[in-house]
């Protein structure tokens, strides 16, 4: 016996009030026309986990593919008889890519269908890690990172924008916390693995373990993600051309500005960051002129997703620190050896990789406005102990914060991504997934250079690898306050801004 569905809003699940538990397969998401008709496309549940284990997939892999290159350019110097400097390149060549280029690749998966544009991303990250691991020369690596790269940007953006049409809209938050969970399971197992294929088969196994796992994303998504639907809106649309090269070009010039020099910002990171600003300012004047533009101006006087993303960028700048400050202090203040060293900064991956799943579940239960406050909060109150009890209790002093910071930043990330991908319209899912993970992009990046610079000058050195233990742990202290309170601006945003939706009443539950 089928029984009528309710509608919630776009999508409909029989499950809400049918208890029988052999009924709970039935999960039916009513996609709505543009001429305000709705079209049925019912999935079971299992077809629905085999969608989210493609989304899973696609967002595992350029995370993996984000750190475990790291640990090979040791190994690729001397296959390649480069230099270090060189060398960074085969990492700065894929983060370039998928910063300058994510926004743009959102954008064309909104006007060719994100279905579409997702399987190309996957065959082309596929296609890349393959030439990749057959590079004969250290330019054509390069060449073939920075195509890994804008396969990496398709499937982040496209992943996020995915989940919207594959699950029903009363589980977004579970479905954000299990891509937040892959994404940090990616990083954290990115410089393991590296290391063992590198050590027993060598290092083009570092890229050629994508293909296998390309192939096996690549089938599930044609079987099982659903199709694109056609809306003529969106249809109608056409790609920037100028726009998308002013925003390239001036993210590029923006991550260069923070990212060369090592650690000295000196005059060729002040021009770049002199042209990232007149980059603004021409992409803005583009923007206003163009019939349809890469990213439409308006959509940010909508105060909770401008909060949204401005929350995004900063938490990730603070969540830097820890990547940062934590490797010299551990080293030099508590002097743990390297391999110690490690295994107490993977603490912090690790644990994010445990509660991005549960964080998704209890947004789902309590509303992601009212979880983003409380991982806010959690997040000031694990910054603040690891800067009040730097030097105590040893090791203990500072897994037992940063185990706070980490499970707190995972909830902040499913209930943040929630609350912005559920404001979407479905034409414009794409572009405002691809600038959420530009956000958090463009935050890492400013951290690695604003905080090390912090901790730089609290620590009262230009090379803080000479730096004494002591000048290391004020430095420690210092940067970790100012990552506490950057928490505590955030969290005035949270409730200044994301208090009060566009033109909707909230209901009990999210406030």
């Amino acid at each position: 016996m089928r029984i009528p569905p309710y509608r919630f809003h776009n999508y409909v699940s029989a499950e809400t009030f049918v208890t029988p538990p052999e009924m709970e397969l039935m999960v039916t998401p009513i996609i709505e026309k543009p001429d305000g008709t709705t079209s049925a496309n019912v999935k079971n549940t299992s077809s629905v986990r085999w969608a989210l284990a493609s989304l899973s997939l696609s967002m595992l892999m350029p995370s993996l593919d984000t750190s475990i290159a790291n640990v090979g350019l040791p190994t690729l110097a001397r296959a390649f008889d480069a230099s270090f400097q060189d060398m960074q390149w085969v990492v700065l060549a894929y983060l370039l890519a998928i910063t300058t280029l994510i926004v743009s690749v959102g954008r064309l998966g909104d006007i060719f269908g994100r279905r579409r544009m997702l399987l190309i991303g996957i065959g082309l990250f596929t296609l890349a890690s393959l030439f990749c691991g057959i590079a004969p020369t250290l330019p054509l690596l390069l060449a073939a990172r920075g195509l890994q790269g804008l396969g990496a940007a398709m499937m982040m953006a496209l992943t996020v924008a995915m989940v919207g049409e594959t699950v029903p809209k009363e589980r977004t938050g579970s479905a954000m916390g299990l891509l937040g969970t892959m994404s940090a399971i990616g990083t954290t197992l990115g410089p393991s693995l590296g290391g063992m294929l590198i050590a027993w088969f060598g290092w083009e196994t570092i890229f050629l373990v994508n293909v296998p796992l390309g192939v096996a994303n690549l089938l599930l998504a044609i079987r099982y993600l659903p199709a694109d639907r056609g809306d003529r809106k969106v249809a109608q649309g056409r790609p920037d051309a100028i726009g998308t090269l002013l925003l390239a070009l001036t993210l590029a010039a923006y991550a260069l500005a923070m990212t060369m020099g090592q650690g000295r910002f000196g005059t060729l990171n002040l021009g770049l960051l002199f042209a990232a600003i007149l980059g603004i300012v021409l992409f803005v004047f583009a923007e206003a002129k163009v019939k349809s533009p890469l990213l439409r101006l308006s959509m940010f006087r909508d105060a909770s997703l401008s909060a949204g993303l401005g929350m995004s960028a900063l938490v990730s700048t603070v969540i830097m620190t820890t990547l940062v400050v934590g490797p010299f202090y551990l080293s030099r203040a508590l002097g743990f050896d390297t391999a110690h060293v490690g295994a107490i900064m993977s603490a912090g991956p690790l644990v994010s990789a445990l509660t991005g799943f549960p964080a998704g579940r209890i947004v789902d239960r309590f509303g992601a406005r009212r979880m983003t406050i409380t991982g806010l909060v959690g997040m000031a109150v694990g910054l603040s102990l690891m800067a009040v009890l730097q030097g105590r209790f040893g090791a203990a002093g500072y897994i037992g914060p940063l185990i706070i910071v980490t499970s707190n930043y995972a909830m902040f990330q499913a209930s943040n991504n929630t609350a912005i991908m559920k404001g979407v319209s479905s034409e414009q899912r794409g572009v405002i997934s691809g600038m959420l993970s530009l956000s958090r992009n463009l935050g890492l990046i400013t951290g690695a250079a604003v905080m090390g610079a912090i901790f730089s000058l609290a620590s009262g050195t230009t090379d803080i690898t000479t730096a004494s233990p002591d000048a290391v742990a004020t430095g420690m202290q210092i940067t970790f306050a100012t990552g506490a309170l950057l928490i505590v601006a955030t969290l005035i945003i949270a409730i200044t801004g994301l208090a009060r939706a566009r033109g909707a009443v909230l209901s009990p539950k999210e406030l």
